[in-house]
């Protein structure tokens, strides 16, 4: 069974390589990011559950470390828990991020959006109240894309598989290079 799961991670992943796309909208997604902090822009991440842990990566190497030593990027995921359960008590859980893409976001900025089934509604809403904004929408997706495919600048596919962790395997292997090229192109 260890070895099918392994073969099939890997199946997932060359299926994502053979699509030359995904590896230009990796570069434009990288291109966003850049253009966004060379202008003193930031950019927040949003997830629920593995993709919030997705986001949360994604934010902590860009404002903390990756490979490089480097100065420090804005970027923050929208992930503290006392915010979080605030506004669900006060707005309900679909404004969980937008609420707070409302209060730290402004044009320019960008969004990473994480969802797999593309469909997640208060994913969704911060896209919407980011678009309202100016920001730019990176999604990292799955399946068909769902909602959130027709939402975004630049929209980035796991390939369908039956759950949600190939993709998010592939969604983390996106992040990493984003935050790769981020640290390659951020003039310093």
């Amino acid at each position: 069974m260890i070895k099918q799961e392994l073969l099939e991670a890997q199946r997932i992943l060359e299926e994502f390589l053979e699509n030359n796309e995904n590896i230009v909208r990796i570069e434009q997604a990288g291109q966003l990011l850049v253009s966004s902090l060379q202008q003193d822009g930031k950019i927040l991440s949003c997830g629920n559950g593995g993709s919030m842990s997705d986001a949360m990566h994604f934010a902590e190497e860009l404002s903390g470390r990756f490979r490089d030593d480097r100065p420090a990027y804005a970027a923050l995921a929208l992930s503290d828990p006392s915010y979080l359960t605030c506004v669900a008590n006060d707005y309900g859980y679909e404004q969980v991020f937008a609420r707070g893409v409302e209060a730290l976001g402004k044009r320019g900025d960008v969004l990473l959006a994480i969802s797999t089934s593309g469909n997640s509604k208060n994913v969704l809403r911060a896209v919407g109240t980011a678009k309202e904004i100016g920001m730019h929408v990176v999604g990292l997706t799955g399946k068909t894309g769902g909602a959130l495919a027709e939402l975004c600048d630049v929209e980035i596919r796991a390939p369908h598989s039956e759950y949600a962790d190939r993709a998010q395997e592939i969604h983390i292997k996106v992040i990493h290079c984003l935050i790769h090229y981020v640290e390659q192109h951020v003039e310093r």
